[in-house]
């Protein structure tokens, strides 16, 4: 893939250069060092966090070398759903000074609290994706993501402040008013999720404009292939920049990025231990997929230890980048442990779906998989937009090629399938078992 970047790789290219290339004795000292710390603070402050440590038979002091953490317990979404609202907090509430969380549609929400403190963690790590991504002090970005109680607006805005950038923050929505303010003021960086950067190519085209101050684009919350991310790169005339967080690691940027060579996410080592694990929860050898596992270094309110993500990925490098950076470098994340359909016996992921269709010539990226079931019987359509010209015979028999069966689906012109606001809805479910024919 072409890196637009490479040439911003210079002197003054880290944000926080001792952090960003200790040695790996270095960093292994100083995970050392933080992890007791982490451990002696939750158990000393968290009646969950004790609890479950005293059931797996470790305390504090137990914790003697980093090969230590594997008998740390695992904690799990589902935990944090349970302990709604603040029951996993380790510091005393009038400590705390923000909040955000997730969605609570598969039940209560997830929660994440923050110090003054975890603020500035959050803040730091965002500040490092920045300048990685070649943004600098004075910069003007946009932020598309709302400003609320989803960790993305506030997250982009936190590290902003810290790196100094001049800050347009929109928020979602009005298109058309999102592309005259970035023409304006000479916007440089877009920061969103990267479906949003889809709907902005479509109402440019129906504007016959263009951005042409905009350089840098900074996408979460969604997986996207690498031939989508080609798509946007060079619809919007943009490098595209993945970045990585959830709320709870403490939100977006927090466990890292890729830099401009795209061989990776850097993940911020000196502020989260990264684990591969597979379902079982033993550790895989380098370069096998398996589910990351996150443990916290300096967050105070809500720290994690071996949270189990469910993100897929793999390890590709241990090894010093050559952007400079030594810190470990994973795959970008290709489904969840969660979403993997499984239709007529085949596995696979929705990323998977996205990067055939993005192979077809004249095919364009607002698409839809739609599961449906009847009577316990699992069938797959895949409606997608495309260019006249693009049949539904050319779309089934390119999917076919590259997931060994032939889902139904249908071809429609330009702007037909239904927007969401926010995150896109890729995969949708219809129960037909009750539906008379």
């Amino acid at each position: 893939m072409e890196t637009r970047g490479i040439s911003q790789l210079m002197n003054g290219s880290y944000w926080n250069a001792k952090a960003e290339t200790l040695s790996r004795d270095e960093r292994s000292q100083h995970q050392l060092s933080r992890l007791k710390a982490v451990v002696n603070h939750v158990w000393e402050n968290s009646e969950f966090y004790r609890s479950r440590l005293q059931k797996a038979g470790v305390k504090p002091g137990d914790i003697e070398m980093l090969e230590d953490l594997r008998r740390l317990p695992f904690i799990e979404k589902e935990d944090f759903r349970q302990a709604y609202p603040l029951s996993m907090l380790c510091v005393p509430q009038n400590q705390l000074r923000e909040m955000h969380m997730s969605s609570g549609s598969t039940g209560s929400p997830v929660v994440m609290a923050y110090t003054q403190n975890d603020l500035d963690q959050w803040a730091e790590c965002m500040a490092r994706c920045y300048r990685m991504a070649g943004l600098v002090s004075g910069d003007c970005i946009q932020i598309t993501p709302s400003f609320g109680l989803f960790n993305g607006g506030f997250g982009f805005y936190h590290g902003a402040r810290k790196a100094e950038q001049f800050i347009i923050p929109t928020g979602s929505g009005n298109t058309p008013r999102q592309i005259k303010l970035m023409n304006d003021f000479k916007v440089k960086g877009l920061m969103g999720v990267v479906s949003y950067a889809i709907r902005i190519m479509e109402v440019l085209a129906e504007q016959k404009n263009q951005i042409p101050s905009l350089k840098v684009g900074m996408f979460g919350a969604e997986t996207f292939s690498d031939s989508l991310r080609e798509k946007i790169q060079n619809g919007l005339g943009i490098e595209a920049f993945d970045i990585y967080g959830m709320t709870e690691t403490g939100g977006v940027g927090t466990t890292g990025m890729d830099c401009p060579y795209h061989c990776g996410i850097h993940v911020w080592e000196d502020q989260y231990i990264a684990e591969i694990v597979d379902r079982a929860g033993k550790p895989v050898e380098d370069g096998q997929q398996g589910e990351i596992v996150f443990t916290s270094l300096h967050r105070e309110a809500i720290p994690i230890m071996r949270f189990r993500s469910g993100d897929l990925t793999r390890v590709i490098s241990r090894k010093k980048c050559e952007c400079g950076r030594t810190s470990l470098r994973i795959d970008r994340v290709t489904g969840r442990v969660d979403d993997m359909l499984i239709i007529k016996g085949v596995n696979f992921f929705p990323r998977q779906v996205e990067q055939a269709l993005m192979e077809i010539p004249g095919v364009l990226s607002h698409y839809q998989i739609i599961v449906e079931e009847n009577d316990g019987v699992r069938d797959l359509r895949v409606n997608v937009e495309a260019e006249p010209g693009v049949t539904g015979f050319m779309v089934e028999k390119h999917l076919k090629e590259r997931l060994g069966f032939s889902p139904k689906g249908d071809v429609f012109p330009p702007g037909a399938i239904k927007r969401q606001e926010g995150k896109a809805i890729r995969v949708v479910y219809e129960n037909n078992s009750s539906k008379k024919s």
